[in-house]
């Protein structure tokens, strides 16, 4: 839809000076298996929201 209107996808030139990859690194493999929600298994469900049991 952004084609439509004449936009672009917009993406960073660079990164910023300021970034520290080590730091980065280490989030990503303490902190963010801790934060991310779990995943739900796909089980089959009813569609009825009162009464599970009814088709």
């Amino acid at each position: 839809m952004p084609h439509c209107h004449g936009w672009s996808w917009q993406c960073p030139a660079r990164r910023a000076l300021e970034r520290d990859e080590h730091a980065v690194e280490l989030w990503k493999r303490d902190v963010q298996p801790q934060v991310e929600a779990p995943r739900r298994r796909s089980e089959p469900s009813s569609s009825s929201r009162t009464r599970a049991g009814s088709r």
